[in-house]
Order: C-alpha cells, then sequence, then structure tokens
C-alpha cells in the first residue's frame, strides 16, 4: 500500500482512496497538509488494516485467559499505536522512494518529489511520529515492548522488497500482521502456538487483499519497473487471492480450536470467510474501481471477526 499523491488545487486523482472531504484537506493548516499527506491521514483504511490484527489477537487472548472482553486500555493504546505506526511507515516509504515517484507522472506530486516537503522536514516527521509509537509502546510489558521492537527491522525493509522480489506482499504482510503477536504479548507478557498461527491467518490474508489493491496500479508498476504480486500471478490472480483467503481461514481456525473459541468466535470466522468469498467471486481484475471498493471492504471483514471474538468472551 504504498500509492498516493498531491494533485494541483486540493483534489487528488492518484489517492482514490482518500476520504472525500477528510479534515485534513479541509479544516488543517494549509502548511501542515502536505505532511498529513505523508501520513495517510486521509486515508485511514491503512491504519485500520494495521489494527485489526492488534485486536483480534487482544479478543484471542481474552478467551484463552478466560476474561469477559480484551483488555479496553490496550485496545486504546493499538489505535493509537497505529495510526502514529502507519503513518511513519508511510513516511518512510515515501522517503525512500522519492525519487522513482518523480519519474512517473501519477506520482510527481506527491509532497516530497513535488518539493513540498524537504527530505529534512520528512525525516523529522517520521522521527515524531516513531516517539509516539515508542510512548505507546512503553505502556505494555517489557516483553510485549522487546516483541514490538523485534519488527522495526521488517518496516525498514519493506520499501526496498518491490525492488528485489516479485512478491513484495509477503513482507508487507509480515510487517502489517505484527500486532497478531502484541496483543497476545501485551496480555501474558509471552507468546503460544495459537498467536503464531493468527499471525500466519494475518499474514495471508495481507498478502491476498494488497494483491486486489495492486490491481490498480499495474500499468504504472510496469512503467516505474515494481514488482507485485498482482504482476506475478497475471491471469490467475483471482485463484492466488483465493488461496490466500482459504489459508488465512484455515489457520485462523486453528488458533480458535486452540484457545477453546466457542460458538460466538466461530460464527465470526465464518462471517469473516463469506465475506472474503464474496470478494474473490465478484472481483474483476480489470476493474480498477470495483478493486479499491473490495480492498477498502476488509476493513468491515476484520471488524466482523473481532466483533465475533468479543462476542465469545462475554458469552
Amino acid at each position: 500500500m504504498r500509492r498516493g499523491g498531491l494533485f494541483r488545487g486540493g483534489a487528488d486523482r492518484s489517492l482514490p482512496d482518500a476520504v472525500t472531504g477528510h479534515w485534513a484537506d479541509r479544516i488543517a493548516p494549509v502548511s501542515a497538509r502536505p505532511y498529513l499527506r505523508l501520513a495517510r491521514i486521509e486515508r485511514p483504511i491503512g491504519w485500520w488494516l494495521l489494527l485489526l490484527p492488534c485486536w483480534w489477537s487482544a479478543a484471542l487472548a481474552a478467551l484463552a485467559a478466560g476474561a469477559p472482553y480484551p483488555d479496553p486500555w490496550h485496545l486504546a493504546l493499538f489505535l493509537i499505536g497505529a495510526v502514529a505506526m502507519r503513518g511513519a511507515g508511510s513516511t518512510w516509504n515515501d522517503i525512500v522512494d522519492r525519487d522513482l515517484d518523480a519519474r512517473v507522472a501519477r506520482t510527481r506530486d506527491r509532497p516530497l518529489p513535488s518539493g513540498r516537503v524537504s527530505l529534512t522536514g520528512a525525516s523529522a516527521f517520521v522521527l515524531a511520529q516513531c516517539a509516539v509509537g515508542l510512548a505507546v509502546l512503553l505502556q505494555f510489558n517489557w516483553f510485549a515492548v522487546a516483541t514490538g521492537f523485534a519488527s522495526v527491522a521488517i518496516v525498514l525493509t519493506y520499501p526496498f522488497m518491490k525492488r528485489v522480489i516479485w512478491l513484495p506482499q509477503i513482507v508487507l504482510g509480515l510487517a502489517f500482521s505484527w500486532g497478531a503477536l502484541m496483543g497476545w504479548a501485551a496480555a501474558f507478557g509471552s507468546l503460544a502456538a495459537a498467536p503464531v498461527l493468527l499471525y500466519a491467518a494475518a499474514i495471508a490474508w495481507v498478502v491476498g487483499y494488497d494483491t486486489i489493491y495492486a490491481l490498480q496500479d499495474i500499468e504504472d508498476d510496469e512503467i516505474a519497473g515494481i514488482k507485485s504480486s498482482a504482476r506475478l500471478f497475471g491471469a490467475r490472480v483471482r485463484l492466488a487471492i483465493g488461496v490466500c483467503y482459504a489459508a488465512s481461514i484455515a489457520l485462523m481456525a486453528g488458533a480458535l480450536a486452540l484457545v477453546g473459541a466457542g460458538p460466538f468466535a466461530w460464527a465470526g470466522l465464518a462471517a469473516f470467510a463469506a465475506h472474503l468469498a464474496w470478494q474473490v467471486a465478484t472481483l474483476d481484475p480489470s476493474d480498477g474501481r470495483r478493486s479499491l471498493m473490495l480492498f477498502r471492504a476488509n476493513r468491515d471483514a476484520g471488524l466482523i471477526l473481532f466483533v465475533g471474538l468479543v462476542l465469545a468472551a462475554l458469552v
């Protein structure tokens, strides 16, 4: 999820997943808007998809512990941390890609290649967002803190992967799914097989939904020499996404079985599976707008699963 740019006059044709009329474009100070763009504030789907594995993990931990609900304080911290660290990761991505973006018409109006933000300013902004993320992380136990720091290398590496391997979505999955470990680590101060299976399930989910997202950019990626799963799978992209989603569901089922989840958790997983099946069935690889809609629908799919897990803990 690396796309984005600022179109002259305030409209943004290169950010189709941005929320129309977002406060960052309406009421934020003009001088702050390029930095908010770097953080993708007007594109909340990114932090939602980073947050959901954290919430799943916290709910899974509640089931394992016999708690009536996941820790509300942990859920709030994960929300703040997801917004901050998604912004930091997006800004770092734009720093790495600034020369590449300048060579493509669709992306040359991004804050860095357009000159709206200097490299020094963007670097300082990354550090400021990381400081917020660190403040959040330090609220947890020391095992969770160490687990959080272990993801840094993956986050730093991801922007380079689309130049190197044909499946950079795997590395994105490793980074965006890390919360599947964090919720459990925050609750127990350790890890177990259940959150590891949840982590693997989230990785498969990320590869599936980001392949849908990448369908919008196949032509631009070819021009820029960027590798992606959408280009790799080609005519078999629907089958590949289906395999990713099926693997995700199977791995999540294993995690639920390990914690002895009840009927509401399984119902949530069934609804999640039905949502993913609907995505695959209605996908049109040649329709960029539909691909974007299906990609964004994964927030709802993830929330369905989370609600099922929370209801299972309550019951």
